[in-house]
Formats: structure tokens, sequence, C-alpha cells
């Protein structure tokens, strides 16, 4: 039994017939790459808050409001691959976000006929033009497989108008990156899934918004919160 393990050990250990086997030795590599994702928004209620209106009434709130889920969408772009080292490139990755956020408002001193808050939802739609750089550590390529990890950060601009929506997030925002990956070598191209997950720096939220706001109802829902960091797990396939 020991002879029969360490002959199957030995044989999966051994080489095999590499693919495009001089294509990490070009100074660029070009692509594109296809994901989807998954998004979410950490907020930091106000509490209560006295709102004055027009005629100089005031009136007292209390609405807490969360992303209750995390929401999938997809992704689309390019890449552009230097070479730096031969464990090491630079990674540029245009890319377009498609998602939306599933928020929910809980308006705590506006109880219904059973004594529970008052709940008002949101689908605050984000599309995003992302442009990520990234370093590239990869392993030693064994066979026809290469596993790396990636580090980096990405500027967003966000298309999406609040419009009359009760939260709008900023122009633009600054995330981090983080990735794990492998480099998958095909008879003709180079298959690249790649697990990411990326973290908003600075405060995410037009806190602006709510002297936009047409409809005077919607602001005691758009200064409920005063920070917002946004969060989000890609799951990228890049084809070289």
């Amino acid at each position: 039994m020991t002879l029969i393990v360490t002959t199957l050990s030995g044989y999966a250990q051994q080489r095999r017939v590499q693919h495009k086997p001089y294509i990490d030795l070009r100074p660029m590599h070009f692509g594109i790459v296809v994901g989807t994702h998954l998004q979410d928004i950490e907020f930091e209620n106000v509490g209560l808050q006295t709102l004055v209106d027009e005629e100089g009434n005031t009136s007292e709130h209390l609405i807490m409001t969360e992303c209750d889920k995390w929401n999938p969408g997809f992704s689309v772009g390019v890449l552009a691959e230097l070479r730096l080292h031969e464990n090491l490139a630079l990674r540029f990755t245009p890319s377009m976000y498609f998602g939306a956020k599933h928020l929910t408002f809980l308006n705590m001193l506006n109880l219904d006929a059973e004594g529970n808050p008052l709940k008002t939802t949101q689908d605050l739609k984000c599309t995003y033009v992302a442009f990520p750089l990234n370093i590239k550590f990869s392993a030693p390529r064994f066979n026809n497989y290469r596993p790396f990890i990636s580090a980096g950060a990405s500027g967003l601009i966000n298309l999406t108008n609040g419009g009359e929506d009760n939260i709008s997030l900023k122009r633009f925002t600054t995330m981090l990156e983080v990735g794990i990956g492998c480099d998958f070598y095909l008879p003709f191209f180079k298959l690249i899934p790649e697990l990411k997950f990326c973290y908003g720096l600075g405060n995410s939220l037009d806190t602006n918004h709510i002297n936009e706001l047409r409809d005077t109802n919607k602001r005691a829902y758009a200064g409920s919160v005063r920070d917002a960091q946004s969060k989000m797990i890609m799951l990228s396939i890049y084809f070289e």
C-alpha cells in the first residue's frame, strides 16, 4: 500500500507538457476581464436628530439605516500587465462595475399598529468606472498553473446620480484591494480566476445630498447617517 501511494505521489509531481511556455517572459501582457461581485456598505448612524422645516417648525427623528444584505453585480474591463521581475508584475485593469446596494430605514419614533418601527427601503444603484492598480506576486510556475497574491488600490468614479433618493454617494472614492488567484495555462490562452476583497477609504457618503432634496420628508432619512464605508467582494476571470 505504501508503495502504491509513493508511486502515485511521484507521478503527480512529474513535469508535464507546458502550454504557452514563454508567455510570462513578455514585458507586457494584455487581456480582458469579466466577473461578478457583491456590494455592501457600512453606515454610522447619527441617532436622534432635530430638523427645522422652512416655516421654522422643529421635529425629532430617530431613524436607523443599514444595508441589510450583500447585493450581486457584474463587471467588465481590460487588463494591462507590466513584468517587473520573474515573480512580480504591475497590473492596471480599468473596469466598469454595475450593481446596487439594498438599504433599509427603520423609523423608531413612528410605529405601526403592532408596535414595530415603520420600514422604508431603497435600492441604491451604483455604476462605477474603476481604475485599479495592483502589484501581483506569483509563485514559480509548476506544469500549467501558477498561484499568486495581489494588493493595491483603486480609484472609482460613481456615474449614478442620487436624484431624489434618500441616500446618495460621492462622485469619487478610493478602495484598498487584496486578492488571491491562480494562472492556468491553456493551449491557446491563459485563464486567471481571482478572488479580491475591497474596502473603501474615507467617507463615501454624499453629506450635501440632504440640502439638494426637494422632498423635505426625505431629509430625515438623508440625515440619519454621518459616515459610510463601501465594501466589495469580487470574483474576476481574466483572459490573456
